[in-house]
């Protein structure tokens, strides 16, 4: 990540490929090495009623892996109950997602943090609006992206496909692999096939039995390049 930035942007190869854990594992080793560090979901889909407003627990979590003194509505600015494509969720809700209010909420946080570590929603083209997408919107601040690859059958061409997506906008920083629940087999084959592929570093395996430390500590390459 450049450090003159300061910010990296966690996309994955699909929804439910652990973006989440990764981003939180960075932030805890961001804030392990003395900085101050954000998490930002700037849209979240699926979320609970609660005494005070929606809340998504994607966001709770980087809210909780944050360097302390921050709201949730300055983690996530948007936030909509049904656990559905972000455009699709904000139609339903009657609301419009503002490049604008997302570009403020960002700045709010940059200004204030040394990293920020922003968590999109599902792979790298979902839509936010019925023109613009997250890679729009990533492209147009050029901000570094790490690409979070769920380790499961299909994963390969996935993960090639968004890769190329990626380096076709911005800075593919580099890729994580994660071993999702039930380990596939070949697994060592399928990291290795796409290492040797992939056109940007493999910063980190995280195994499926990690806690949080070791999630970290199985992510400690991701701000060395």
């Amino acid at each position: 990540m450049s450090a003159a930035t300061g910010t990296l942007f966690i996309t994955g190869t699909d929804t439910g490929v652990g973006k989440t854990r990764i981003a939180c594992g960075v932030l805890d080793n961001f804030r392990a090495r003395g900085w101050r560090a954000a998490g930002f979901k700037p849209v979240a889909a699926g979320a609970v009623a609660t005494s005070a407003g929606l809340r998504n627990d994607d966001a709770l979590a980087l809210l909780a892996a944050s360097t302390p003194g921050l709201s949730y509505d300055a983690v996530n600015p948007y936030c909509f109950a049904a656990p559905i494509a972000p455009h699709l969720a904000a139609r339903a809700a009657g609301q419009r997602i503002e490049l604008a209010q997302l570009d403020a909420a960002y700045k709010h946080l940059s200004e204030r943090h040394d990293r920020v570590v922003i968590e999109g929603a599902g792979g790298w083209l979902v839509p936010l609006d019925a023109e613009s997408s997250f890679a729009d919107w990533v492209a147009a601040h050029r901000w570094p992206v790490l690409l979070v690859v769920g380790i499961r059958l299909g994963c390969i061409n996935h993960a090639l496909l968004s890769a190329e997506a990626i380096r076709s906008r911005t800075l593919l920083h580099g890729w994580v692999a994660n071993l999702l629940p039930p380990v596939v087999d070949a697994t060592d084959q399928i990291v290795e096939s796409l290492r040797t592929r992939l056109p940007a570093p493999l910063l980190g395996t995280v195994t499926a039995d990690a806690d949080a430390a070791r999630t970290a500590a199985q992510l400690a390459a991701v701000d060395t390049i």
